[in-house]
């Protein structure tokens, strides 16, 4: 049975950059209805109900064909919401600051330095059609920028995510309208860097063959 994670913070903290009530929508509302669906589509499926649900976008051949893409969906956004909260902070505390350390000199290795990785990722962002995410993935030995539709996992495709940004019109229409530029912009306010950092570390450690949430 998957269950809803609480935010590591109350839904206001991230104001201005996120607003409260988009907050209480988008965690109460949208990654809510994804976990009761999750659980819905696997009733009578223990064997599946009872992964983490990292294992099980990572074996969703496994998953019966008629109900495979309704797991999909929506264990892929219980999944990257589960891990996105925590890669979000006020911005006084672990936001409006660049990477540091080991990520950072990943970040350098990969891209040639934070500010050509970030318009790099601005732009995947910015031109990715329709709903979905953009992600700074672990592939193997290095970072990559990639970019899902709707709620595709990473993790199906064999990569880790290491830092996402939530390109649905639910993560910020409320404030931000249809101005999805403004959304990226806002975004860099409130990455939680030392998350991102925990995240990095973990893939090289050997994240695809753990666990994340349930």
């Amino acid at each position: 049975m998957f269950n809803l994670p609480n935010l590591p913070y109350l839904h206001d903290v991230l104001e201005p950059y996120i607003d409260e009530e988009t907050m209480h929508v988008h965690h109460d509302g949208h990654h809510a209805a994804y976990v009761k669906n999750l659980n819905d589509a696997l009733a009578g499926h223990d064997e599946f109900l009872n992964m983490e649900v990292e294992e099980l976008l990572k074996n969703l051949d496994r998953v019966p064909e008629e109900i495979r893409t309704k797991v999909k969906n929506n264990a892929g956004g219980h999944y990257h919401h589960s891990i996105w909260w925590p890669m979000l902070a006020p911005a006084d505390e672990n936001g409006a600051r660049e990477a540091t350390g080991e990520l950072l000199q990943q970040i350098e290795k990969d891209y040639g330095g934070f500010a050509a990785f970030r318009e790099k990722f601005d732009q995947a962002a910015s031109t990715l059609f329709g709903s979905g995410w953009v992600w700074l993935v672990w592939d193997r030995d290095h970072l990559a920028i990639a970019s899902t539709a709707n709620q595709d996992s990473p993790l199906s495709q064999g990569f880790y995510p290491v830092l996402g940004l939530d390109v649905w019109e639910h993560a910020y229409y409320l404030k931000y309208k249809n101005k999805r530029a403004d959304w990226i912009f806002a975004f860099w306010n409130v990455v939680n860097w030392q998350e991102v950092a925990r995240r990095l570390n973990r893939a090289k450690e050997g994240g695809l063959n753990g666990t994340d949430s349930h």
